[in-house]
């Protein structure tokens, strides 16, 4: 009897942990996920999982996957003989289709919007005809090729729980993939589209719920800002605007992504900052920093401030002006100037402020 009850425990508990991770269809997207602003979503799905950096490098294949010679965790190692790495803020999103949708389907209506939006399809493949294992996701186990799915991404690259609904829609195995990259041209960005049928989990059938229904995953990397030739703003248009508005927006002073530090190429705009300073000795100003919104808000709150100072220090120890005069601020990117959905708007809002202080 004892024997008897212990093996019915042990059962019990196996039988509640694999409920309790089991994944149901989404009704709604995962916390803290949102579209990209450059790619709509197929209408009726659910985002199941995201990833953003606001600085990372993604290569892109341009051909079919073949069998090089080194070893990956026990896999045949496929990689495309052409290829494209390109870098800037980076976000992948996996999203779950509506049922009875087609791989084929969902990879025509993302191509139409890429189309819609002036992009160029650099390079598209199906089934086997991408390379490497056809039927894997990004994770395996045993002996055989790496699939498309794990050149793109590699698991150990991605911050997923087991058997969360992002895990289950990527690591397991998977039929009828196409894929596409494309570039729009007009944003420099990049556009990684890989769909694919999910055909069975491999233990547990922790997943099955998305068995038989269409995946997209959707990886973005972002051009860098065109370049803008914006006029150096002058000592005298600094005076003649904070005496109209009481700030003004400085664009010449340069930081390096995630940087406080000022770099070389702000020194004539410092310039101006530092003649229009000892022209108005008696104007005492608000040094004020501001971002975009990649990353968080207590983030980038400490990075506008970091530069504030950084901005004050140079002024004071290079070009003389007190530091009773200037007060560093930072305030993240509460204070925009434009959207922050597209990377133009973004490089108008990562700005140095001028402000006035008339405060006792």
């Amino acid at each position: 009897m004892i024997r008897k009850s212990i093996i019915f425990g042990i059962c019990m508990c196996i039988t509640t942990t694999v409920l309790a991770n089991t994944v149901k269809i989404p009704t709604a997207d995962i916390e803290g996920s949102k579209d990209h602003p450059l790619m709509k979503r197929y209408d009726g799905s659910y985002i199941v999982a995201h990833q953003y950096k606001s600085f990372d490098e993604f290569t892109f294949p341009l051909s079919i996957l073949k069998a090089g010679k080194s070893k990956s965790i026990g896999f045949t190692s496929y990689t495309p003989k052409e290829k494209k790495t390109v870098e800037g803020p980076y976000t992948r999103l996996v999203y779950l289709l509506p049922a009875d949708r087609s791989s084929l389907e969902v990879i025509r209506n993302y191509q139409d919007e890429i189309t819609d939006q002036g992009g160029k399809v650099l390079y598209e493949c199906k089934r086997e005809e991408c390379g490497g294992e056809k039927g894997r996701g990004i994770q395996g186990s045993g002996s055989g090729a790496t699939s498309l799915a794990m050149f793109l991404r590699p698991f150990s690259r991605l911050d997923m729980k087991k058997y969360s609904p992002g895990y289950c829609a990527t690591t397991q195995k998977i039929m009828d993939q196409r894929y596409l990259v494309a570039e729009l041209p007009d944003v420099g960005a990049h556009i990684s589209v890989h769909t694919y049928i999910f055909k069975e989990g491999r233990s547990y059938n922790n997943c099955d719920a998305y068995k038989g229904r269409a995946i997209a995953v959707i990886d973005i990397v972002e051009g860098k800002p065109r370049e803008k030739k914006m006029v150096m703003t002058k000592a005298s248009d600094m005076a003649k605007q904070i005496s109209t508005t009481g700030s003004v927006s400085l664009y010449g002073i340069l930081f390096d992504t995630n940087k406080s530090s000022v770099r070389e190429d702000s020194r004539a705009t410092l310039q101006e900052i530092a003649k229009f300073a000892q022209q108005q000795a008696d104007m005492k100003l608000l040094v004020v920093g501001h971002t975009d919104d990649a990353g968080s808000f207590e983030y980038n709150l400490d990075l506008s401030q970091s530069r504030a100072r950084a901005v004050v220090e140079v002024l004071s120890t290079q070009h003389g002006i007190s530091q009773e005069r200037l007060t560093p601020v930072g305030v993240s990117f509460a204070s925009p100037v434009s959207s922050n959905a597209t990377e133009e708007g973004r490089a108008l809002n990562r700005r140095v402020e001028l402000v006035e202080n008339r405060g006792k």
